[in-house]
């Protein structure tokens, strides 16, 4: 006796099941790639010609797909675009996502400006967009701003507070520090041509990057009264 009949199914339909599974399994997999494809053909496209100069034609173009497709998947340009801010942010912020007071500020600050620091370096079109649109009265992020992000940030500033009455850091007010943390660490994606022209560059290097991320972990984890 076979085990899939121990359990009640017979052999045929446990194999339709699998097959079943299998492919919901493949065509989610597909999905998962089709919708990579188009959030990182947007950001391209959106960041070189702006919300209203980036047309779902393009995006499909450049994502290498039929434009139904991309519609089927994203359903409007209006949705995809703020989909594509909303994952930049979130991506930027999952390095404090989990935190506790139990934590290490020194640890988690530090990690926290890394990772932002490399995301800067390996997706300066999506820091550029995103700071563009807010130049631009963030008028498709409003409700994300008032809304979820505002939650998450005043979640993390009670963390830091109750760092510093334990002792950990400095009192520092929170708020401002994470302001401070996503300013310096985006201005080197947001204003790449001032800093090339300035330091007469033609590009930033990985030991350029590697400088700028100690010299922010040293002088913001200083300016906190963490000593590393």
């Amino acid at each position: 006796m076979t085990v899939i009949s121990e359990v009640g199914s017979s052999p045929i339909s446990s194999s339709a099941s699998s097959r079943s599974s299998a492919g919901e399994s493949e065509a989610s997999a597909i999905r998962q790639r089709n919708e990579e494809r188009i959030l990182e053909a947007a950001e391209a496209v959106f960041a070189q010609h702006g919300y209203r100069g980036g047309s779902v034609q393009a995006i499909a173009e450049a994502a290498g797909l039929p434009k139904s497709n991309v519609l089927y998947y994203v359903g409007s340009k209006r949705r995809l675009y703020v989909a594509l801010l909303e994952r930049m942010m979130a991506r930027w912020n999952a390095m404090l996502d989990d935190i506790s007071v139990d934590d290490d500020p020194a640890e988690i600050l530090e990690a926290f400006i890394r990772s932002k620091m490399a995301l800067t370096r390996a997706h300066p079109q999506g820091s550029r967009l995103f700071a563009a649109e807010v130049l631009g009265g963030a008028p498709f992020l409003q409700d994300y701003l008032r809304g979820e992000l505002r939650d998450w940030v005043q979640a993390r500033a009670r963390v830091f507070e109750q760092w510093a009455e334990r002792g950990l850091m400095d009192p520092v007010d929170p708020v401002w520090l994470i302001f401070l943390i996503w300013s310096a660490t985006q201005h080197y994606a947001d204003f790449e041509p001032q800093v090339l022209g300035i330091t007469g560059r033609d590009a930033l290097g990985e030991q350029d990057y590697q400088h700028i991320t100690d010299f922010l972990c040293r002088l913001i984890l200083k300016g906190c009264g963490i000593r590393g």
